[in-house]
């Protein structure tokens, strides 16, 4: 199968928040998650109900909320549903990439037990014999989960640490030799992109409702100048794919 980039194009949203998950046990231990579905816990909460709230107060009318039928997703999608009034959109597509045999394992149980599929992990290889899914199908079904929904305004994605690592760099043409290039999400931290001509673009990457980045600005379709583009929150992501230090795991590159 091919590691290429999945292109969206003619996106029936030109505005797309992709935001992930809030906090969970494991995350907070560094437990390999994938498809496992721990719940959120007392500071993924309250996260997501303060991400919630920021966001909001700065979403138009019309936002869709979609998300990954996981609980820790569901769950953070819930809170920002509710605070705009409108109905919940679950979609299995945007759940997050299987890791096979590494799912319920710690950082250090892979370092001890498969030193070898950990050093292809560290070193933004394939990680060979640990089954699970192939980045590019994590990119081809996020993708069309995209391309699904009704026209809208803004469409605001809640998914996951390794599920929206791939769908932001399908989104702009970034093939695996790229991985990386933009640094992952924390819990609750969003990125923000729109879609230009024919290419998408990032306005706000890893952004957050606390820190330097509260809540998502305003903007008309002119305000498309560099000044708006920018890295918010970086030093307080909790990345699912990022060798080896993060105190989270979701997901692997």
């Amino acid at each position: 199968m091919s590691d290429g980039p999945a292109h969206l194009e003619g996106p029936p949203v030109e505005r797309v928040l992709v935001w992930r998950h809030g906090r969970t046990s494991w995350n907070a231990t560094g437990r390999f998650q994938g498809q496992l579905d721990p719940p959120l816990d007392d500071t993924g909460r309250g996260q997501a109900d303060h991400a919630a709230q920021a966001l909001a107060a700065e979403l138009p009318a019309g936002t869709l909320v979609v998300t990954s039928d996981l609980v820790r997703a569901r769950d953070t999608a819930q809170a920002l549903a509710t605070a705009l009034g409108v109905d919940l959109r679950v979609d299995p597509r945007l759940r997050e990439h299987s890791l096979g045999s590494w799912e319920g394992l710690t950082r250090e149980d892979v370092a001890r037990d498969l030193p070898e599929q950990y050093a292809d992990w560290t070193a933004g290889r394939p990680v060979r014999g640990r089954g699970g899914e192939d980045p590019a199908e994590v990119a081809r079904r996020a993708t069309a989960a995209l391309t699904d929904l009704p026209p809208a305004p803004v469409a605001v994605v809640v998914t996951h640490g390794g599920t929206g690592g791939r769908l932001i760099e399908a989104l702009l043409g970034l093939g695996p030799e790229h991985r990386r290039v933009l640094g992952p999400l924390g819990n609750c931290h969003w990125t923000e992109l729109i879609h230009q001509g024919s290419r998408w673009r990032v306005l706000r990457h890893n952004a957050s409702a606390t820190g330097g980045s509260p809540g998502v600005p305003r903007r008309s379709g002119a305000e498309t100048g560099p000044d708006i583009a920018e890295a918010a929150g970086v030093g307080s992501a909790t990345p699912d794919d990022a060798p080896p230090t993060p105190t989270d795991a979701d997901a692997a590159p």
